[in-house]
This record gives C-alpha cells, sequence and structure tokens, in this order.
C-alpha cells in the first residue's frame, strides 16, 4: 500500500480525537466556564452539526479545485477550529469553534476517500479506504483516552492544543506523502457534475444503508456506559477502559472489512449487518456476565466497523463520475446516524423497556439496513441492461463490477 495512506490516517486520528473527546471532558468544561452539564453537552451536538453541514457543503465548493490542496486545507481549518476552541473564552465562542472545528470532517474523509482509491489498483480500493478510516478507530484506543488524560492533567485547553498539533503533522504529512500527479484531478464535472451525482436513486439508497446500519450502532453504543455498570456490575472506573476494547474491535473490523469488500463488497456488507442484527439481539443475555458484557462490546464494535469501508466505497461507486460530493455526504449520513441512533435508543429508555433496550433498538435499524441494501442490490439488478458492460466514461461498467459484487 502507498505511503501516503499514512498520511490520510494521520489526519483521521487528529479528527477522530476531537469528535470523541469532548465526552470525556464535558464536567471540566462545564466546570471551567461556569454551564450545566446539559449546557456543555450542546458542544459534542455542535461538532456534528458541523459536520452535517459541512460534509457536502466543503466538497461542492471545492470540487474544482486539486484534491491534493483541498486536503491541505481541510485539515488547516481543522487546526484553526481547535486553535479557537483552545482559546475560547466561553460559551458561545467554543459552540462556534466546534462548529467550525466540525466542518472539514465529513470533506476530509470524503475527499480522502476519493484520493485513497485512485492510488491503488481496483481490486485493493476497499483495503485503501479501510487503512484511511484506521486512523479514526485508533484514535478511539489511544488518542481519546490520551487526549483525556491531558485534559484532566492540564486543562481542557490544552487537549485542543494538543489535537492543534496533530493536526499540523497530518498537513506535513499530505504534503511531503501525497503525489500531487496522484491527488491533482479535481472533478471532471465539477460542481454541476457532483451535484447530479446525488439525483441518482443507488446513491441516495447506499447513504440510507449508511444511516441505518451506523444508527443501529450508535442506538446501542450511546447507552453502553448504564448498560455495563446497571446491566453488566461494571464499576465506573471500568467503563474507559472496556470504551478501548470498542476501539479494538472496531479495528479489527475496519481492517477486515476492507479485505472481505476488495472479494466482495456487497456480500461483506450484508454480512456485516447480519452480523451485528445478531449481537444487538444478543445484548440483553450478553450483559448478564461481565466476561460475556466485554465480549458484546468487542463483538458490537468489530461487526458494525466491518460495514464502513464497503459503505464509503458502494457511494463512491454508485456516484463514480462525481464521487467527491457523495463520499463527503456518506459522512454526513454517519453523523445522522450517531443523533438519530441516539434518540431512537433514548426512546426505548423513556418507554420503560430496560437497561438493554437501546440494543434491541439497535437491532431493529439493523434490519431496515438490511432492508435497504437488498432493495439497492434489487434495483442494481433492474439497471444492469444487456449493453451494460460497455465503458461510458467516469462510469465503473457494471459487469466488471460484478465480480467483487
Amino acid at each position: 500500500m502507498p505511503l501516503a495512506l499514512l498520511a490520510l490516517a494521520v489526519g483521521a486520528f487528529g479528527i477522530g480525537t476531537t469528535e470523541f473527546v469532548m465526552m470525556g471532558l464535558l464536567p471540566d468544561v462545564a466546570d471551567d466556564l461556569g454551564i450545566s452539564l446539559p449546557a456543555a453537552g450542546h458542544l459534542v451536538s455542535a461538532y456534528a452539526l458541523g459536520v452535517v453541514v459541512g460534509a457536502p457543503l466543503l466538497a461542492a465548493l471545492t470540487a474544482r479545485m486539486p484534491r491534493r490542496t483541498v486536503l491541505i486545507g481541510l485539515m488547516a481549518l481543522f487546526v484553526i477550529g481547535n486553535a479557537l476552541s483552545a482559546a475560547a473564552p466561553g460559551e458561545g465562542s467554543l459552540l462556534a469553534a466546534r462548529f467550525l472545528s466540525g466542518l472539514p470532517h465529513g470533506a476530509f474523509f470524503g475527499v480522502g476517500a476519493v484520493v485513497a482509491t485512485g492510488m491503488v489498483a481496483p481490486e485493493r480500493k476497499a483495503r485503501s479506504v479501510s487503512l484511511m478510516f484506521l486512523g479514526l478507530t485508533v484514535a478511539n484506543i489511544i488518542g481519546v483516552p490520551a487526549a483525556t488524560a491531558m485534559g484532566q492533567a492540564l486543562g481542557w485547553r490544552a487537549t485542543f492544543l494538543g489535537v492543534s498539533a496533530i493536526g499540523v503533522a497530518a498537513m506535513a504529512a499530505l504534503l511531503l506523502l501525497i503525489p500531487r500527479e496522484n491527488a491533482a484531478a479535481p472533478s471532471a464535472g465539477g460542481l454541476r457534475g457532483e451535484l447530479a451525482a446525488l439525483r441518482s436513486v443507488p446513491v441516495w439508497l447506499a447513504l440510507g444503508t449508511t444511516v441505518a446500519g451506523f444508527g443501529a450502532l450508535f442506538s446501542a453504543y450511546s447507552y453502553i456506559t448504564p448498560m455495563l455498570t446497571d446491566a453488566a456490575g461494571y464499576a465506573d472506573t471500568s467503563v474507559t477502559l472496556l470504551l478501548a476494547l470498542f476501539g479494538v474491535g472496531a479495528t479489527a473490523g475496519n481492517l477486515l472489512g476492507g479485505r472481505l469488500a476488495d472479494r466482495s463488497l456487497r456480500g461483506t456488507l450484508i454480512a456485516g449487518l447480519a452480523s451485528l442484527v445478531v449481537i444487538l439481539a444478543l445484548f440483553p443475555l450478553l450483559m448478564r456476565t461481565q466476561v460475556t458484557a466485554a465480549a458484546a462490546v468487542l463483538l458490537l464494535g468489530a461487526t458494525a466497523f466491518v460495514t464502513s469501508s464497503p459503505l464509503q466505497l458502494m457511494v463512491m461507486e454508485k456516484a463514480s463520475a462525481a464521487p467527491s460530493l457523495a463520499s463527503s455526504a456518506n459522512q454526513a449520513a454517519f453523523n445522522l446516524a450517531n443523533a438519530g441512533g441516539a434518540w431512537i435508543g433514548g426512546l426505548a429508555l423513556t418507554a420503560g423497556l430496560g437497561v438493554t433496550s437501546p440494543a434491541l433498538a439497535g437491532a431493529a435499524l439493523a434490519v431496515l439496513g438490511l432492508l435497504v441494501a437488498g432493495a439497492a442490490w434489487a434495483v442494481d439488478r433492474r439497471t444492469v441492461a444487456p449493453g451494460a458492460g460497455r465503458v461510458v466514461a467516469g462510469h465503473v461498467p457494471e459487469r466488471a463490477e460484478a465480480v467483487r459484487r
């Protein structure tokens, strides 16, 4: 694999760290700024809103720019947002800085996925995407715990300065490691071509699969702490280590999914979603003992992230003539899944269905994801005409891709 993928992984590591570290720093931020915990929780929402807004917006606005330049510019915006977070004097300015930090998130992963797949042979595309996402999953094992510990020891502002430093390192890596000739070409169709890609039914079905599939994950994961403490009997102090175990599972699943998807993209996606249904449905049983609860956390990360590379690649292939916007929109879909999944899991708790009920709600969402993926497969079969093996400029021939599907 090209060394340039390391530069994308470093950027992903910084983004993953800043996305999730706020959750561990909320009490410190609330105390320092003199605000309530619910008010501090808006800082998490502000970042997610930035991702949803920035992913399609920045991808569209930069459609005619060289992709290497776009990636460096996005990382520069990331550095500025985190530096402003560190210097924010109050709640309002910190909310704005967190929103700004989230803006480049989706576009970086979206454009980065296009660049990553452009540097490898067709049979290694999914693996290249998984290596970029590796930075995101490793952030949950190393970056977030380390940044949280830094914030607790040196103050939460030091954490965001540290994340800014990671962003600077990522900019240097992008500049040095990504060849100009491999990432210079902008979208052939420009903004109009990128927007046209979103009129495709297969693209929207792929995005819908992302929302349902990862909504299933976040329905359970958002409430994993009370499940582990109230149902499995773990002490509060053990939760951090168990969440790192989730990161280990996510990392393993991400790498496995990349390898399997290069052999069968759709098969890997269907198998991953089906496995997620089973694990989430078994959560009420698995949470009865500490050993099986730990295994459940590991398997939740693995089964969910097995689908990350196939989902990203599927969106890109359905919009193969103008993939940057669709690829970035898939990152917005991930964050919509985060918010929507947490909301649906919360409804199950509010209804009094038990502390493990969010996992069962997640299982239902994963079933929905399977149904949407099945609908996408049916649409693909109907659109493969007798002459579909011909190469159309900018499009992936359906029969050529059928081997991997």
